[in-house]
């Protein structure tokens, strides 16, 4: 029977896994450090973990793992190179949170343009009930309509994005990271034209090295004072220290963050903004929605059911 092993099983926030139990003899842990990771997978064919890491010398003491199910689209915590040298087949899951972090962009988006945590703190603290006016007017609101909205990476979820954006009256363009000349009904911009043009700019482009720092002292000034800057893909592409340093100098408007440069976030400048409210932060969960993760745990299953590395039975 084939062992199945889930390193990080809180990840997937207590939804039925029942269909990768079925797969074989099961075994979940809510999380693992790292050094418990060799010895939690000594007899796993298979192990599961979305932001576990699973590193090469890990892998030389697992001869019996065969298959690496990424609980993820990003599999920046595998080394692939072993893996391909060992024979250990990795997969991971494409397509499941492309609505969800569609709809955390257009609504990061609504939310900073429509000012809608400051007005709902001004209602909650009681500063509306004591106000001698129906209006408050303390911060100017914008609209979505009309505005040239740049992506950073049009892929599935770039490509959705765009789609709202269109259905929000916006302009879209995007830079495509990895150079890439595609026939697209969306202009495609060098990435200065882009930053410099637009009124919203949102990132969907996985981390490597030709994103890694993308965005930083020189690309934020090239923005408009009144854009907005949202990130739902990886913390490592924007420059945290430049980004709230841009905040607070009034180089650009507003930006929300899904990602951060470590998650958790323990130290850092954004959390000393002198206008909180220009940032708009979570912890890294655009993404799971639950009928996401519900999608999520089917790619997993079905990455089980059709792994040629178990078929095969062996390791290279």
């Amino acid at each position: 029977m084939t062992n199945i092993v889930f390193l990080d099983r809180y990840s997937l926030c207590d939804r039925d896994l029942s269909l990768i139990e079925s797969l074989g003899r099961y075994t979940a842990y809510d999380d693992t450090p790292r050094d418990k990771v060799a010895e939690r997978l000594a007899d796993a064919d298979v192990a599961i973990a979305n932001k576990v890491l699973i590193d090469g010398q890990t892998m030389r003491r697992l001869p019996r793992l065969k298959l690496i199910c990424v609980a993820a689209t990003g599999m920046n915590n595998i080394d692939l190179e072993t893996a391909a040298e060992l024979g250990i087949e990795v997969r991971n899951a494409v397509g499941y949170s492309t609505y969800s972090v569609a709809e955390t962009t257009l609504c990061s988006a609504l939310a900073l343009m429509r000012e809608a945590v400051y007005f709902d703190e001004y209602f909650k603290s009681g500063r509306y009930a004591a106000a001698e006016r129906m209006f408050c007017y303390d911060r100017p609101t914008r609209q979505l309509r009309g505005c040239n909205w740049g992506i950073v990476g049009l892929g599935n979820i770039g490509r959705e994005v765009a789609r709202l954006a269109t259905a929000f009256g916006c302009r879209v363009s995007y830079f495509s990271t990895s150079g890439a000349k595609r026939e697209e009904e969306y202009p495609q911009l060098p990435l200065g034209e882009l930053l410099a043009g637009s009124d919203i700019v949102s990132i969907h482009s996985p981390l490597n090295d030709r994103t890694r720092g993308l965005i930083g002292r020189e690309e934020l000034s090239a923005m408009k004072p009144a854009a907005i800057l949202i990130n739902v893909a990886r913390g490592g592409i924007v420059d945290e220290q430049a980004l709230a340093e841009a905040l607070d100098n009034d180089t650009i408007a507003g930006a929300a963050l899904d990602v951060f440069s470590s998650e958790p976030l323990r130290e850092s400048p954004l959390y000393r903004l002198r206008d909180p409210y220009k940032l708009l932060a979570s912890p890294h969960n655009a993404w799971s929605s639950a009928e996401a993760i519900d999608r999520l745990v089917e790619c997993i299953a079905e990455n089980i059911r059709s792994s040629e590395a178990l078929r095969k039975g062996a390791r290279l």
